[in-house]
């Protein structure tokens, strides 16, 4: 026992010599766990579908750390097949896989277009677990690897305007069970992260309007929304050594959203 509690050290959440993927990291959220990654030492493997990469290029080469770039429709099979040999010959391997990228359709139920729930559902539920499925086939040979999924608020609730996402995001529980059911044995862990409302440029024009700021930050028993930097930590703590014993779960990163009414 006393071993155990000795060898114990913050190296438990360095992230040197990892390589990480991380799907649309080039804006948002996604950008928040790439510069992380970075930050913790790991090397970065970004897919992106808009053309911007200036900005986390640059944060993450201020860090001292690699970024290799694709840019495509990771809802297109060809492309998305690509993307683990593209990792592969730049870095020889894959530590840890975020798959972030995502879409929200909004719509009225009674009549929401059945092509926006397709191209929603695709991104947000299908994507994860067809990129997860081969990049796993790569950490299975490493017998090591972490793949965080992304969920959400609507991982526990059901709001207007948006069925396919929050459907997806329901999904993404239950694929990061089976992912971690199947990929236990190996030394591969799946968990997930729920991002609650984080003030984003996205969010700019709805956290303008007093009612609904009001209305979400009234519900967040830390009276405020939340920053970038609040789903970082997180984001490294299940990339690294120190989550090794946690395995299916997800954690809600909402200032307590969903613990109330």
């Amino acid at each position: 026992m006393e071993d155990q509690l000795k060898r114990f050290s913050l190296d438990y959440f360095s992230l040197k010599g990892k390589v990480a993927i991380v799907t649309g990291a080039n804006t948002g959220l996604g950008m928040a766990y790439a510069v992380a990654f970075a930050k913790a030492g790991a090397d970065l493997f970004i897919t992106h579908f808009t053309p911007e990469v200036d900005a986390v290029k640059k944060l993450i080469e201020a860090e001292g750390r690699k970024v290799v770039f694709s840019q495509g429709d990771l809802s297109d099979a060809a492309y998305l097949k690509s993307v683990v040999p593209a990792c592969m010959k730049a870095y020889g391997r894959i530590d840890i896989l975020v798959n972030n990228a995502g879409i929200s359709k909004f719509g009225e139920f009674a009549d929401y277009p059945d092509k926006a729930w397709q191209s929603c559902i695709e991104l947000d539920l299908n994507v994860p677990y067809y990129l997860g499925h081969e990049v796993a086939a790569v950490m299975v040979q490493q017998k090591s690897g972490k793949i965080i999924n992304i969920g959400s608020a609507l991982s526990y609730a059901a709001d207007k305007m948006c069925p396919p996402y929050t459907v997806a995001k329901h999904g993404i529980l239950g694929l990061t069970k089976v992912f971690a059911n199947e990929l236990g044995q190996y030394n591969i862990q799946t968990n997930a992260i729920s991002p609650g409302f984080l003030a984003t440029e996205v969010n700019r024009e709805l956290r303008a309007d007093p009612t609904f700021y009001n209305k979400i930050t009234n519900r967040i028993p830390a009276g405020r929304w939340g920053d970038l930097d609040d789903l970082m930590g997180v984001a490294v703590f299940l990339a690294s050594h120190a989550s090794d014993y946690i395995n299916g779960w997800s954690i809600s990163v909402d200032g307590g959203f969903t613990t109330t009414l």
